[in-house]
């Protein structure tokens, strides 16, 4: 099986993901759609179960250009883009993540095992730096990004975008701030070229062991952003609220579906004895935050809808006095301070027919804010 032709096949159809589990043909997800990729790339499919049910099960299997994957099929692959450290790794933790450059374009690999055998999924990744217009940030976000300290989080479930959003805000700090960025990634994704700003790159495994041990001593290295991949556990949380709280720009990410969950979350990861510190620390130092999903959009392909939090008097004393259900409200009414929520968002992009009124309904959930 050749990997290389299935990245390729992969960046043609413009999937996400391309996914190799033993027993199954390749597997392409697009457009939030998981697909056989024989189907995708127009030959018969073979006799494939998983992805359609509705097979006529007396009919011929018929030869396809990709048939159903092997464990060798895999451990050739693991070989061809793993070196024997990598391997090493991956089959002594039996996980291993890890991004690569190749002819076909750039990729974020996952490897795992699945009943005794090795499984691979793959991001692709856009080489092209996004930009905010890219992406059709809110116009509030070009004004957080001027600001010299402070916590940004970007949130939402796998496969949202967080990513992509993070990109193109610390692409945005890159052309517009003379600053010296430093990322912390787990693995590192987009490549970044310096502009304005100095850029440095650091990957988990690689260049440091732990985000909470990559944060501690990024102070030494005079940063004023500094773009955190993934907020995973306590150390990195309160370690990064208090580089915001230094005089630091901090960008990251959390898989919280809301602005409210994502302060309740922070809260509660901390015990109860902490927790009163760490809202008043928050209440001063959250700049922003913006959760987002991606809906399936009228005519093929999908769309962003993003809530934007922004902090405010308001806001920060709700979150110092824990009353964090509260915040929805305001988030409702401060549209002039840059705030949108979710239910707003999705009616904004209803109204310009990027999204059906089936989803839009299904998505706000709530029969008072019927379309």
């Amino acid at each position: 099986m050749d990997i290389h032709s299935l990245f390729k096949i992969a960046i043609e159809k413009k999937a996400s993901d391309l996914h190799l589990v033993v027993g199954l043909p390749p597997v392409l997800r697009i457009h939030g759609k998981l697909l056989n990729i024989n189907q995708v790339a127009g030959v018969p499919s073979l006799d494939f179960v998983s992805l359609d049910n509705n097979r006529n099960l007396n009919e011929p299997t018929v030869n396809a250009s990709f048939p159903v994957v092997t464990a060798d099929d895999v451990k050739t692959v693991i070989h061809d883009l793993l070196n024997e450290k990598q391997r090493h790794e991956f089959y002594k933790n039996k996980e291993f993540d890890f991004s690569i450059s190749l002819v076909e374009g750039r990729f974020r690999g996952n490897l795992s095992f699945e009943k005794d055998n090795p499984k691979l999924v793959a991001r692709i990744i856009n080489l092209s730096t996004p930009t905010l217009e890219d992406i059709n940030m809110p116009p509030i976000t070009k004004k957080l990004l001027q600001a010299k300290q402070g916590l940004i989080l970007v949130t939402g479930p796998t496969g949202c975008g967080k990513s992509t959003t993070l990109a193109a805000m610390i692409n945005y700090i890159n052309t517009n701030r003379s600053s010296n960025i430093v990322t912390l990634e787990d693995p590192m994704e987009f490549l970044f070229k310096s502009k304005k700003s100095i850029i440095t790159q650091r990957q988990l495994g690689t260049d440091m062991l732990t985000f909470a041990n990559g944060l501690k001593h990024v102070l030494r290295q005079d940063p004023d952003v500094i773009m955190v991949g993934e907020m995973r556990d306590l150390e990195t949380i309160a370690t990064a609220i208090t580089l915001a709280e230094t005089g630091h720009l901090v960008l990251a990410t959390l898989h919280t579906y809301s602005a409210t969950q994502t302060v309740d979350r922070i809260l509660d990861i901390f015990p109860p004895h902490q927790q009163s510190q760490i809202s008043s620390q928050l209440s001063m130092t959250l700049k922003a935050v913006i959760s987002q999903r991606l809906l399936p959009k009228v005519g093929g392909g999908r769309v962003a809808v993003r809530e934007v939090m922004v902090r405010n008097d308001a806001v920060s004393n709700l979150i110092r006095e824990h009353k964090i259900p509260q915040i929805k409200t305001v988030i409702e009414t401060s549209l002039g301070d840059g705030m949108i929520s979710f239910s707003r968002a999705i009616k904004e992009l209803y109204n310009q027919d990027l999204i059906s009124k089936e989803e839009a309904e299904a998505q706000m959930g709530d029969s008072s804010l019927s379309i």
